[in-house]
């Protein structure tokens, strides 16, 4: 090796092992003997998951720019159980257009072969093999690009990089008139409004919920203004009627509040720039210069467009007389913490409905598995979960009952709400009068969300492209009670003295950026709260000593690790910076002989 050539830490790359094979192959099966010569960058990711779909999105320009040289490889390494089904990840692999191959890995095999502790998290393999670098959370793509321009140049020189086209084969398009339609709206005039999201398009369907009567948009994924064939979306999601007779649309991976001008079918920006929310951005403003992240859905309440954010983990509202934007609960931190809006914890909030007299704005809090609402006063109360790792299909008493993973919520007249309980394939209801839950309907396939249309209510199942009318039951239908938790194995950490690392190196040519002060930042809780003794809350420094009680003999860690770099040039006065960060929730089991030191990696590689 000449004294140019960057020295970095090397560890050979475990095998990659799935139980569920190889997608976007062609049927064919491969080893990284097999890839021997390419840079290959694994992506650790479920489909549950709003930041594994931003990193998705990230990589997307990385992947097309270097195509020949560099493979990408998603390795699917499910949360939940529904995740764990093989044809559910063939269905998300088409639904967010992921073109790349992915091995399913039902087991987490390969997960735990390469140590990772997050969803998503990145792991660079040069060409002769060795993992070089490891990335957890969003926004490593720069980091990215510049690791694989040196190992390029690198492998280049040593004659060691192989250039070509990768394994990459194109499923065949399926002809159906919906492709994993999101949302669905009535309209005044007794036609439906679907969001037809893997086709980046609205499509107005007759009463049927199968004629088409029109498309909006070009179905092309991009972010434009026009009429109705030349604007775009970007897998777009939720909508609600406006007080203007016009529609607001969730257009989810442009990160914009779009408005459907009903009429004329012509499309308009509300909110949003098109860029990503980071932490550090304006949470208040004028609507179209505030960035937004991953909006899921909307509903009016109050006056204000509510808006589930599910990339920051917040709800979010437009006003409309102001054309102003803010947050209105939340604090960007993932988890299940009910109270006043600015200190409630959400996660992943995918689905919003307003109660039948306005009193409560009911929400699908989708990676608690939770039914959450607020208040008038924007208070946030849970009727249904409990946290992120436990789920099931239990009915009962809202205390014990169990929903895995819904998307979508819809009041009923009665004052109780349907949920569509996504990853358990049924239409639940929950009723405050008697805070009981029950199952008005099950055999649906990833149902996202439902309309009431008359006596009936049309159900959005997404996984089978359409829309399925169900005649809103009087009974509820008898479910076996199932309970879960994530297949992800407990960390066992001694009781007393934890020491918690987050390993974060500035990638080449950047440092960290301290201009303005501190450039890291940790926030450190657990669930529940009596199991940190000491070392809870937030600190600038990335390593902390934690001290576990004893008598408490399992939890989760909540960590949440932040660190900004810019480019390290001098002559510029105006250096590019980036931000990285990730939250972690760790689920731990205190027993004696536990490690007493927790790596969790941000950027770089562990060297301990």
């Amino acid at each position: 090796m000449n004294d140019s050539t960057p020295r970095r830490i090397r560890v050979r790359a475990p095998e990659l092992i799935g139980k569920g094979g190889w997608l976007n192959t062609g049927g064919e099966q491969y080893t990284l003997a097999d890839l021997r010569g390419r840079i290959v960058i694994l992506d650790f990711w479920t489909f549950c998951c709003i930041n594994c779909l931003h990193v998705l999105d990230e990589l997307r320009e990385l992947e097309e720019k270097h195509r020949d040289t560099v493979v990408i490889i998603g390795v699917h390494s499910p949360k939940f159980v529904h995740e764990a089904e093989h044809q559910a990840v063939v269905d998300a692999v088409e639904r967010y257009g992921v073109e790349h191959p992915v091995l399913d890995d039902p087991e987490l095999a390969t997960w735990k072969q390469y140590a990772v502790r997050a969803w998503p998290t990145l792991v660079v393999i040069d060409p002769e093999g060795y993992v070089v670098a490891q990335h957890a959370g969003e926004g490593h793509a720069h980091a990215m690009a510049r690791l694989v321009e040196e190992l390029e140049d690198e492998h280049e020189a040593k004659g060691t990089l192989r250039r070509g086209d990768g394994p990459y084969v194109a499923p065949e398009p399926e002809p159906t008139t919906l492709r994993f339609p999101g949302k669905a709206l009535l309209l005044p005039s007794g036609t439906f409004l679907v969001s037809d999201t893997t086709r980046h398009q609205l499509v107005e369907l007759a009463a049927d919920g199968e004629t088409v009567v029109r498309r909006i948009g070009s179905g092309l994924r991009g972010f434009s203004d026009g009429p109705a064939e030349a604007a775009s979306f970007s897998e777009p999601q939720g909508l609600a009627l406006l007080d203007d007779g016009a529609v607001a649309v969730a257009d989810t991976v442009n990160h914009a509040l779009r408005r459907l001008d009903l009429a004329t079918g012509s499309v308009t920006t509300l909110a949003g720039t098109g860029k990503q929310w980071w932490q550090g951005s304006p949470t208040s403003g004028p609507a179209r210069e505030v960035d937004l992240s991953s909006p899921w859905d909307v509903a009016v309440f109050g006056g204000r467009v509510w808006i589930a954010m599910a990339g920051v983990h917040q709800l979010w509202a437009y006003d409309p007389e102001a054309d102003t934007v803010a947050v209105a609960a939340g604090t960007t931190n993932e988890g299940l913490v009910d109270g006043p809006g600015a200190q409630a914890w959400f996660a992943q909030p995918s689905g919003l409905a307003v109660s039948a007299d306005g009193e409560r704005l009911w929400l699908a809090d989708s990676e608690t598995s939770a039914l959450r609402w607020v208040d008038r006063d924007g208070a946030v109360h849970t009727a249904v979960g409990t946290g992120l790792f436990d789920f099931g299909h239990r009915d009962g008493t809202a205390e014990q009952a169990l929903l895995q993973h819904p998307l979508g919520v819809t009041a009923l007249p009665d004052g109780s709400v349907a949920v569509s309980d996504t990853y358990n394939h049924a239409l639940r209801r929950y009723d405050p009068a008697t805070d009981e839950v029950t199952t008005l309907a099950t055999d649906l396939r990833e149902p996202s969300d439902a309309v009431l249309a008359g006596e009936d209510i049309v159900v959005v199942e997404s996984a089978r492209h359409r829309l399925t009318r169900l005649r809103l039951p009087e009974e509820a239908v008898q479910v076996a009670s199932v309970a879960h938790r994530t297949q992800r194995a407990a960390t066992e950490v001694a009781p007393g003295r934890l020491r918690l690392e987050v390993v974060f190196q500035a990638p080449a040519g950047q440092k960290l950026d301290t201009r303005y002060g501190p450039s890291t930042r940790l926030l450190v809780s657990t669930t529940p709260p009596e199991l940190l003794l000491e070392g809870d809350g937030a600190h600038t420094d990335l390593a902390r000593e934690l001290e576990l009680n004893p008598s408490i003999s399992e939890g989760v860690l909540h960590v949440s690790a932040m660190a900004a770099s810019c480019d390290d040039d001098p002559a510029n006065e105006y250096p590019a910076c980036h931000v990285h960060q990730q939250d972690w929730g760790v689920p731990v089991r205190v027993t004696e002989g536990g490690v007493t030191r927790l790596p969790l990696v941000l950027a770089g590689m562990d060297v301990e």
